[in-house]
């Protein structure tokens, strides 16, 4: 199935930024409604409403972007005022329904690729400020191409037995023995940043396992790592500041986004405030997740020595030959969560199609990786990240030659 990739445009920031927000009202007599379209441009940043429903060279929230799900792909609906083929028409009632219930305006169930089920923490309010954002972009008059689920994913009325599943309506409560930071980042995390549509493992029928809430999942033919405070796959080694630096820059000391976080990234949280990308990183670092530590792995000798080999001579100018990178630049692999991750699909992705870490402005020089998909074979792969991954200190499972001839079909058939 082939990924369609989210929109990567700095033209995009120019047009969600204050000053044409500001150039859409101009002349309007009412301070406060200004205070509630720049309220809701926010709202969509934390949201990441541009990655869905903007194309790569399309208008802004126009919709048409297809969304890859397990079941087939979904097209993300066009959001601009157009009366016709947007939401101009739509009562607050229809478009709050839609955004926190998933319930489309003629009354059908909306697909949870749209996360009505994490946008429900947010208040109406929060709803109607995005909406009055949206309604002060030009309208764009863009028809909507069909969903390409097949039978019986395409029966809306199916998805009542979803919800009934997976579903939980009702706003974000704070907890009151937690600090206002704490509560900010968790709202954050569970509501408009919806983290969980892509960190936490899927059920068959697509609905979160609630029981390995952020433990990390595969999509779209990437791993998207443990974000709980687990030592070893998750952030356990990472302090809340290198989180913070993480989510605003793209780059830490010891990592480098790419792949869907690199978009997120670009498009969302490196325009968060300051004081929300801590907010996040206090809630992400207080989460225990699974404790469970890996013992040493049983790696074969020979291939240790293999991949330890192919490590000095292709991977240690850049990463170092300790495997502690160069910080902010290139990650550090011998405190790596992607490396030791229970699920190598990104590592092995990476290694044979290369990668572009993302540029923002607080950094933006962008590394890349090169590919060696056309230098190395499936089992060279394999032996080299086994040896990346069992050493400096590190554990983890092996890696099988016949995982690399997985994840290479699955990227070919992808081009991506």
């Amino acid at each position: 199935m082939r990924r369609i990739p989210r929109v990567r445009t700095f033209a995009l920031a120019a047009l969600l930024s204050a000053s044409a927000v500001c150039r859409a009202y101009a002349g309007s007599p009412s301070m406060q409604e200004f205070t509630q379209i720049e309220r809701g441009r926010y709202l969509s940043i934390l949201s990441d409403c541009a990655g869905c429903h903007t194309v790569p060279g399309g208008k802004p929230f126009s919709g048409g972007r297809p969304i890859e799900t397990p079941f087939g792909n979904i097209i993300s609906p066009n959001v601009t005022p157009d009366l016709e083929t947007g939401i101009g028409a739509w009562s607050d009632d229809q478009f709050d329904a839609a955004v926190r219930k998933g319930i489309g305006r003629t009354g059908a169930h909306i697909y949870p690729a749209m996360p009505y089920n994490a946008y429900t923490r947010m208040s109406r309010d929060d709803v109607m400020a995005i909406r009055a954002y949206l309604n002060s972009l030009e309208p764009v008059r863009q028809s909507r191409n069909a969903n390409t689920l097949p039978f019986p994913f395409n029966i809306r009325s199916a998805m009542s037995v979803w919800n009934a599943l997976y579903f939980t309506a009702g706003e974000f409560k704070p907890d009151p023995t937690k600090s206002a930071e704490w509560n900010r980042g968790k709202f954050i995390v569970e509501g408009p940043a919806h983290c969980g549509a892509c960190h936490t493992p899927k059920t068959l029928l697509g609905g979160d396992r609630a029981d390995q809430y952020l433990q990390g999942a595969n999509l779209q033919g990437w791993s998207a790592p443990d974000i709980t405070n687990n030592r070893r796959t998750g952030l356990g080694s990472w302090t809340a500041e290198d989180v913070a630096l993480y989510l605003k820059t793209g780059h830490n000391r010891a990592a480098a986004a790419t792949g869907p976080m690199a978009e997120a990234v670009e498009l969302s949280t490196s325009r968060m405030r300051d004081e929300d990308t801590k907010a996040i990183a206090t809630y992400l670092k207080s989460l225990p997740g699974n404790t469970d530590q890996a013992g040493p792995a049983a790696v074969d000798a020979n291939v240790m020595a293999a991949g330890g080999a192919i490590f000095r001579d292709q991977c240690s100018a850049c990463h170092g030959i300790e495997g502690k990178g160069v910080p902010h630049l290139f990650p550090a692999l011998a405190e790596s969560t992607m490396v030791h991750s229970n699920d190598p699909t990104t590592a092995i992705r990476m290694v044979l199609r290369g990668a572009r870490s993302v540029g923002t402005k607080a950094e933006p020089t962008a590394p890349g990786m090169p590919s060696y998909g056309w230098q190395l074979d499936d089992r060279q792969i394999a032996a080299v990240l086994s040896f990346v991954r069992n050493s400096w200190g590190g554990a983890a499972a092996p890696i099988d030659a016949a995982e690399v001839t997985r994840v290479r079909s699955d990227t070919a058939l992808r081009n991506d």
